[in-house]
């Protein structure tokens, strides 16, 4: 079982990845709080531990060729974020695992999936491990 960390790793990795996925091929804003929820900076500006940790996640994507952006906001946002197309070929890509039980389609009849569609319906209803099980293998397992 991942550390707690590695989890909210790949959960805010999902969540940063799908929502530039419902903006490509516009560029946009990407900002932390709306990945890891409101953070609340203390009495020197230095932004909570939860808030760093999405927002390097955000420029560890980005290190690794998942995406690219034009600057950053403060420790607040990517401005001007895009995947790329590798990514995008990935995310778009035919699944090749299994969802897991929690995170089923509802109909009788096997339904085909995108590794998009199935880290949609991780995100709404699988457990974090499991989403960080899928996110491992979106990321490093793909051909």
């Amino acid at each position: 079982m991942p550390d707690l960390h590695i989890e909210e790793f790949y959960k805010d990795v999902a969540k940063i990845l799908l929502q530039m996925y419902r903006s490509f091929p516009r560029k946009s804003q990407v900002f932390v709080e709306d990945i890891s929820g409101p953070d609340q900076p203390d009495e020197y500006g230095i932004h909570s531990a939860r808030h760093q940790s999405c927002f390097a996640a955000m420029l560890w994507l980005s290190e690794e060729g998942f995406i690219r952006y034009q600057d950053t906001i403060r420790q607040e946002a990517i401005d001007q974020a895009v995947i790329t197309q590798e990514t995008f070929l990935r995310l778009t890509g035919l699944a090749d695992i299994e969802p897991a039980d929690s995170v089923q389609p509802t109909t009788d009849t096997a339904v085909v999936m995108t590794n998009i569609e199935l880290i949609q319906l991780a995100l709404r209803s699988a457990t974090s491990t499991n989403l960080a099980t899928l996110m491992e293998h979106v990321l490093f397992n793909h051909r």
